[in-house]
């Protein structure tokens, strides 16, 4: 009785797991407001954004409420010590809860930037989070995508946000993606409901 009980017990854990590994594999629905911002699209800001730019600029929309968001921060903050000096990291929080810069950058244990400014997601044509954002210096899209193929960024071949920024700051060309890259995946803005 006590194995039947385990082995029942064991496979709704196993169910459930799956069950979490599927739905964060969904891709995020498409707002029905939605519109589309192209690669190449220059991106006209205000606020603190306006400006012109010595460097390109990547934003990284994250919720603190998102799982997939909290998933992110190493990827991100690797991401920053690695091109910290070559590109201007900056974190948009898109979440109806109150945080405080301070809060951000002790998540993240960065001392970057971080807007709270739901204006910004519309204009770069991002709807869920996480996502990245890089801007080159003329003001132009370059890339708006996923951090990479794998929930917990470990894959190394699929580092679509890493792949962006090498790509940029080396010989400036479009890069092509496939849609794992720009498909949104994680949870849909305003609030978390995954």
């Amino acid at each position: 009785m006590v194995v039947v009980w385990l082995m029942l017990l064991l496979s709704i854990v196993g169910a459930l797991f799956w069950y979490n590994e599927w739905v964060y594999h969904l891709p995020t629905p498409i707002p029905k407001n939605y519109k589309q911002v192209s690669v190449g699209q220059v991106i006209k800001f205000t606020g603190p954004l306006k400006g012109n730019y010595s460097k390109p600029l990547f934003l990284h929309f994250f919720n603190p409420d998102c799982p997939c968001s909290r998933f992110n921060i190493s990827n991100f903050q690797s991401l920053v010590k690695q091109y910290g000096r070559q590109v201007n990291f900056m974190i948009v929080v898109m979440s109806n809860k109150t945080s405080t810069v301070k809060t951000i950058q002790d998540k993240f244990d960065l001392k970057v930037p971080v807007l709270f400014d739901a204006t910004i997601a519309p204009l770069c044509g991002v709807y869920s989070t996480p996502q990245a954002v890089l801007i080159d210096t003329d003001h132009k899209l370059y890339y708006r995508g996923n951090y990479n193929s794998s929930r917990y960024c470990t894959n190394e071949k699929t580092s679509y946000a890493k792949i962006a920024i090498r790509g940029l700051l080396t010989d400036h060309a479009i890069l092509v993606f496939n849609q794992l890259a720009l498909k949104a995946y994680g949870c849909q803005l305003p609030n978390c409901n995954r």
